[in-house]
């Protein structure tokens, strides 16, 4: 009987499906990043969040992956305030 973990851990294919993508903080096969983002309907910058924050400490560059999704978030959070900024002045007559 194969043990599915251990198929989890010898298989990867780093271009469809790599392991920093499919495996959770247990070790074990996980909802890939990608049909997260899709099932939600993220756009790109809250797709990009996730991404970096759902990988960070798999992929061996842990603090360059929270600076992207800090990048990210700040863009959004500037998106978030200049959109509330225009609905908040009032209409010129």
């Amino acid at each position: 009987m194969s043990n599915p973990k251990a198929e989890v851990f010898n298989f990867e294919d780093p271009v469809n499906h790599p392991k920093h993508y499919n495996i959770n903080w247990k070790g074990e096969k996980a909802i890939e990043t990608y049909n997260y983002i899709d099932s939600w309907c993220m756009n790109y910058a809250q797709g990009n969040i996730i991404k970096y924050v759902s990988r960070y400490p798999y992929k061996g560059k842990s603090v360059e992956d929270l600076k992207k999704a800090r990048w990210y978030l700040d863009r959004l959070i500037d998106e978030e305030e200049a959109k509330r900024s225009a609905q908040e002045k009032p209409r010129e007559v």
